[in-house]
């Protein structure tokens, strides 16, 4: 009888949730009321669920869609952590929602329901432009600029400049892309940094950047960022150039995968950017023709090392400048046409290895090796 009472409890055990798992449900049911009021833009139903936080920082982005997924809670009598998927859509831009970590602190109110105290990025995620301050909105007829501590003029600025790098981008690439951009614009370096979870560091002297270059066919949303820093002292062509250098990242996103190198990616993007500008080669590619003059001609096409951030301002400089150089080779040599199909067949390989060779064979008609050789005879010829 007591074995067969044992086994009874054991059972009746193992028909109830943990009061855990019950705890998670209720988070849930708060996550997802607090989802509503933001796409909502219900102030109060927000409050009810927690602490204003970001909630008015946001109220100017134009918001599709918003939710919560609960992953994990961790509690501790009456309060608790709970990490989250955070799942978010920007009216007409992105084409899937974007899914980004967030962490919540939480606690039990007099009435016994869960309340947010707080929402932060989960570790090692990026920041949104909201957790950055208030959000201010510029819209053009290609793009949507979005900033913080920035002034309507300058958002507007940025606006023009997108709206002319999206036509651009079209004729050289071809209109089989969404034709409209994201730009972000944070108050500083740190800002930029923080909106890519890296060192403000690595992007010193970087104007701008594309998150979302590479990968998956099916891209929910590409956002270039700028580093208002940098930015700032460039000039009016250099503006351009970077803007629509950004922007050709986006079109060429699903054309761009890991079999990509980027000496193809990034001196694509920037001979679109320079494209109809009028620059010479030596006025496009100063560092890289300083090298040849002093008989320093480099030996191989750049490396993906190469592209690396945190390494040699100079070196960088020369390494986008050798791709750029490569594809106006191309052009020269083969023609527009013929750029674009190269780069969607790399694009189009399963793997690195043997993409760029069997492209050039196939779209060129010629080997890497021939392919470096004339390359570096065109550096001598353009720069020295």
């Amino acid at each position: 009888m007591a074995l067969c009472l044992v086994l009874l409890v054991a059972l009746v055990g193992c028909g109830h949730k943990p009061a855990t798992d019950s705890a998670k449900a209720d988070v849930q049911r708060v996550l997802d009321r607090r989802a509503v009021a933001v796409t909502d833009r219900d102030k109060a139903a927000f409050v009810r669920t927690g602490a204003l936080s970001w909630f008015e920082n946001l109220s100017a982005v134009p918001l599709a869609h918003w939710s919560y997924r609960v992953t994990a809670l961790h509690r501790t009598g009456d309060t608790a952590t709970a990490d989250a998927e955070l799942s978010y859509r920007v009216q007409g831009y992105d084409r899937a929602p974007v899914t980004v970590g967030r962490t919540l602190n939480l606690s039990l109110d007099a009435g016994g329901k869960w309340y947010v105290d707080a929402e932060r990025p989960a570790e090692k995620a990026a920041q949104q432009l909201w957790d950055q301050g208030e959000v201010t909105v510029a819209r053009g007829e290609h793009s949507l600029v979005l900033g913080v501590g920035q002034s309507g003029k300058q958002l507007r600025s940025f606006a023009d400049l997108a709206d002319r790098a999206v036509p651009a981008v079209s004729d050289a690439w071809g209109t089989d892309w969404p034709r409209r951009v994201v730009v972000l614009v944070p108050r500083s370096l740190e800002g930029m940094a923080g909106l890519l979870a890296s060192p403000a560091s690595s992007y010193r002297g970087i104007a701008a950047v594309t998150t979302g270059e590479t990968g998956a066919a099916r891209a929910p949303a590409d956002r270039i960022i700028v580093n208002p820093d940098a930015y700032g002292v460039l000039g009016a062509l250099g503006r351009q150039v970077v803007l629509t250098h950004e922007t050709t990242h986006v079109a060429t996103r699903t054309a761009t995968t890991p079999a990509t190198p980027l000496w193809l990616s990034e001196g694509y993007a920037d001979w679109v950017g320079y494209r109809g500008t009028g620059r010479t080669a030596p006025e496009a590619a100063p560092e890289l023709a300083e090298a040849v003059a002093e008989g320093k001609v480099p030996a191989a096409l750049p490396s993906d090392r190469d592209f690396g951030f945190s390494g040699d301002a100079n070196e960088l400089a020369r390494a986008y400048e050798g791709g750029w150089m490569a594809s106006r080779m191309i052009v020269d040599r083969w023609g527009e046409v013929r750029l674009g199909e190269f780069y969607r067949a790399v694009g189009a390989h399963e793997k690195r290895e043997g993409a760029v060779e069997e492209a050039m064979e196939k779209v060129l008609g010629t080997t890497l090796a021939d392919f470096t050789a004339q390359w570096r005879d065109y550096l001598r010829g353009q720069l020295g």
